[in-house]
């Protein structure tokens, strides 16, 4: 395997990062530009990302900040992009936004002096999104030896053209509670047996978590008699594995057309995805870009100037809809513990423990949290503390509290 084909291999995992890449040494070789970008009809910044290619693993990513970025339309338009650092670039959607039946060019100079451009991109049109559906499935795991029941959700779409080619991704968001939130705080005072225990003024158990697609999902409607898509799967949820459906999640599908080039492209890197991290699975030789050096045209860029007309649908799914298919459901791996100051008594005579010493087990030398009190009916001194683990009591931990705009509880 060529040092060439090496290098190509290991930054189409950084493309597209399902599985865990392959990073070689390669001694006295020039690193190479990568191109990434997406440009819809959408009403929304655009953005391009520039970067070059890393040696290793314990090398960190060379983004290209200080380009010249811009798109040209087949009307002479000339759009800038803003450097938004990091190696993006950013469109204005009040000043920029792509049209079906354009037909689009990316251009980048480097401070070098180094030109580069795209093929030309056409926009084609895209078919709407018809439905979105979820199914009672199970899906073989490790190496088929393991059973996983869930849903699978599939996808339906309005008839396009017999010949055209479409890529999916999606976004998924869901709502989750933690079993054991922290509802209470310890304050010492001086005094380690007499503690202040407070309400805390905001209870995190409820968040949401927000997942993007990194899966590659691309089919052609040639398969089709009427270029209409039919249960085009998108994922499979495993019911007890996650915590997605516990009380509600949602998808948000995103459903682009592409051109021919580019769905080989898409093609190409899911067959080295799929390979495995054994390089001698599959030579990747025909993974290339859309986007060249202008002057030199040999130089190897890697990545692709995507142009795709886009069509968009939400699925929410409730916590109901799913438990009506009889499915076993995700359990944390949460626990709780109770204490008190004899629970550290020693046969030395050390003097007699206190609540503060029980916070110092716990929180520090331990690394647990406190949650609560326990109280009886006699009097206003707590009996035993309760603590767990610190992912079981904040939801901010895993998620945000902060709602999703567009979230809407169904359940």
């Amino acid at each position: 395997m060529g040092k060439r084909s090496v290098i190509i291999f290991f930054v189409a995992f950084t493309l597209c990062t399902c599985i865990d890449p392959y990073y070689p040494k390669l001694d006295g070789y020039a690193s190479l530009l990568v191109v990434e970008g997406l440009l819809t009809d959408a009403n929304e910044p655009y953005t391009i990302k520039l970067s070059k290619t890393f040696q290793d693993q314990n090398s960190t990513a060379d983004y290209i900040n200080d380009a010249t970025v811009s798109i040209s339309d087949d009307n002479g338009n000339i759009y800038y992009l803003k450097n938004a650092d990091g190696g993006k670039y950013k469109s204005d959607s009040t000043e920029f936004r792509g049209a079906i039946g354009r037909t689009y060019i990316l251009h980048v100079i480097t401070k070098e002096g180094e030109e580069y451009e795209s093929d030309p991109c056409f926009m084609h049109s895209v078919p709407e999104v018809d439905s979105i559906y979820i199914a009672k499935d199970e899906k073989l795991f490790n190496n088929q030896t393991e059973k996983n029941e869930g849903i699978s959700i599939y996808l339906d779409s309005k008839g396009g053209d017999i010949d055209q080619f479409y890529r999916w991704t999606y976004e998924e968001t869901w709502k989750f509670k933690v079993p054991n939130p922290k509802t209470f705080n310890y304050i010492k005072t001086g005094n380690p047996n007499n503690p202040l225990i407070l309400p805390v003024s905001v209870v995190k158990d409820i968040c949401w978590k927000n997942r993007r697609s990194d899966e590659i999902l691309i089919r052609s409607s040639s398969e089709e008699l009427t270029g209409k898509i039919d249960k085009q799967p998108i994922l499979f949820i495993a019911s007890e594995k996650s915590d997605r459906l516990l009380i509600q999640y949602s998808i948000l599908m995103k459903q682009y057309s592409i051109s021919k080039n580019e769905y080989e492209f898409w093609n190409n890197m899911k067959q080295v995805n799929e390979a495995g991290s054994d390089i001698f699975a599959r030579q990747p030789y025909s993974v290339t870009s859309n986007f060249h050096n202008i002057i030199n045209p040999k130089e190897r860029v890697l990545g692709y100037f995507q142009v795709s007309a886009v069509s968009q649908k939400r699925k929410n799914i409730p916590y109901r809809d799913v438990a009506l298919m009889g499915l076993h459901f995700y359990q944390y791996p949460c626990k709780t513990w109770e204490f008190e100051p004899r629970d550290f008594e020693t046969l030395c005579r050390c003097p007699p423990k206190t609540w503060d010493d029980v916070i110092w087990y716990l929180t520090i030398a331990s690394d647990y949290i406190f949650i609560e009190p326990i109280y009886n009916n006699v009097s206003d001194y707590p009996v035993k503390l309760v603590f767990t683990r610190s992912e079981c009591a904040d939801c901010e931990l895993a998620g945000t509290l902060k709602k999703p705009d567009f979230w809407a509880d169904t359940y």
